[in-house]
């Protein structure tokens, strides 16, 4: 299911103009779900799914250990690709419910992980 919402997530966030950069990026940090960029910000968009809201939703499963390790993750990406070091980076959430009716609801959460 994890994969079938960041599939939508980046659908999600094309359709708003958001281009594409890399998907489940890996380092000894942790992974970047999708790395996209938005007009001239760099963007770590962690990607959570739920089937429904019965054990919590979506954003919710964020820890604050999963956000030190996707910050983490955001700098060794960088140091991976000095070309896009000079712009202005953010890590967004991105919660994808799958309900019964399976359209799914996509709830994107600009610059909700930040560092401290």
């Amino acid at each position: 299911m994890g994969k079938r919402g960041e599939r939508i997530a980046r659908g999600y966030l094309e359709a708003r103009g958001y281009v594409f950069i890399a998907a489940n990026w890996h380092c000894r940090a942790g992974e970047l779900d999708l790395v996209m960029i938005d007009g001239d910000d760099l963007v770590f968009a962690e990607v959570k799914t739920r089937r429904g809201e019965r054990f919590g939703r979506a954003e919710e499963a964020v820890s604050s250990s999963k956000a030190s390790r996707v910050l983490a993750a955001a700098e060794w990406f960088l140091a991976a690709h000095p070309e896009l070091q000079e712009r202005i980076w953010r890590c967004d959430i991105v919660a994808v419910t799958i309900g019964s009716e399976r359209q799914p609801d996509v709830t994107h959460y600009i610059n909700a992980i930040v560092a401290g």
